[in-house]
């Protein structure tokens, strides 16, 4: 979390103070400007925030179309009370301080704070900011909050920083299992049937010719996620080891979250969300809550379904000290 100080930009607050509340992910963005009573005075949806992809500046371009969108709906003009922006791609204090300085010469508010985008899916999830959130969509990572500001989080930037899974990973975790049980080096798998009929072949050797050649396109390897899923409620003993496999991912680092916070012992929310986890697939839920009761036995295991830009919104009140009133306004327009 980087913070540009209030006194950094002199100027009169809007009255009554607003929130700018940005959840940037990598497939869409939602902003929303809030009042300080918790009233939703305009939001908007743009494309995706990809600044590895596209760079910072262009990245910021393009949040800024979506931002302009709502604030014209608003009628906000000038410079705001807080920004409260979590953006994927803000995996490592660096880049969270490259873009706080990207989002602050925006003009858009007095201050600005920018977080890992895992934690507006927290935020939304628990009543105070104190917990876990273990998001598991294309790629997975885990933070943890406590109300004095401490907070756990990982690089979560894949293999190298030693994460293991998320949609993508389980797709290419299927497609190795898959092949090898094709060819006989590995053990024998309905997957190796399961996969390529996804896409109306005969063999995993047309499937990978297919990805290889083009005529499938890399970007929709993610379909075959729910194959594995299916594949293991049919009973099939290696696509089951690789949700249970999932399982362990989450709880190790939910385990690691909340020992670092001192909470292993204390009645606390671990947050489950992203597109795997919240399908609620019952293989991987139910292992997930088993293997976690046995490290972390008072925690309350949840999976959040809310919007996280609530959660980027409940950051900002926080941060300007909005009543307790303001938050229940907001949570029961998001519903």
């Amino acid at each position: 979390m980087t913070e540009v100080p209030a006194g950094s930009r002199p100027g009169p607050p809007v009255v009554p103070p607003v929130v700018l509340a940005v959840d940037a992910g990598n497939s869409k963005t939602d902003v929303a400007f809030v009042g300080s009573d918790g009233s939703v005075l305009a939001s908007s949806r743009g494309p995706g925030f990809q600044p590895p992809r596209v760079g910072v500046a262009v990245a910021v371009d393009i949040l800024a179309s979506t931002v302009e969108e709502a604030r014209a709906e608003a009628g906000v003009t000038g410079t705001v009370e807080h920004v409260s922006a979590c953006l994927a791609n803000a995996d490592l204090p660096v880049e969270e301080r490259d873009l706080t300085t990207a989002l602050h010469n925006r003009d858009w508010g007095r201050t600005t704070q920018v977080r890992n985008d895992t934690f507006a899916i927290l935020r939304a999830g628990v009543d105070e900011p104190r917990g876990v959130a273990v998001v598991c969509g294309a790629g997975i990572n885990c933070v943890g909050m406590l109300p004095d500001g401490r907070t756990a989080r990982f690089p979560a930037i894949g293999k190298i920083s030693g994460d293991w899974g998320g949609g993508a990973g389980l797709a290419e975790e299927a497609l190795w299992s898959a092949a090898r049980a094709e060819d006989g080096r590995g053990a024998p798998t309905a997957l190796a049937a399961t996969l390529p009929a996804h896409f109306g072949l005969g063999s995993v050797y047309e499937l990978i010719e297919a990805l290889h050649l083009g005529r499938v396109a890399a970007s929709r390897k993610h379909e075959l996620t729910p194959v594995l899923f299916a594949t293991s409620a049919e009973g099939d003993p290696v696509a089951r080891s690789l949700v249970h496999r999932q399982a362990e991912e989450v709880v190790a680092m939910a385990t690691v979250a909340l020992r670092r916070l001192e909470l292993l012992d204390e009645e606390v929310p671990v947050l489950l969300g992203g597109s795997v986890l919240a399908a609620r697939h019952p293989d991987l839920d139910g292992r997930i809550r088993e293997l976690l009761a046995a490290v972390a036995p008072k925690a309350v295991v949840e999976v959040v379904t809310a919007a996280p830009v609530l959660g980027a919104a409940l950051l900002g009140l926080d941060h300007i000290g909005a009543p307790s009133t303001s938050r229940a306004t907001l949570r029961a327009h998001y519903g």
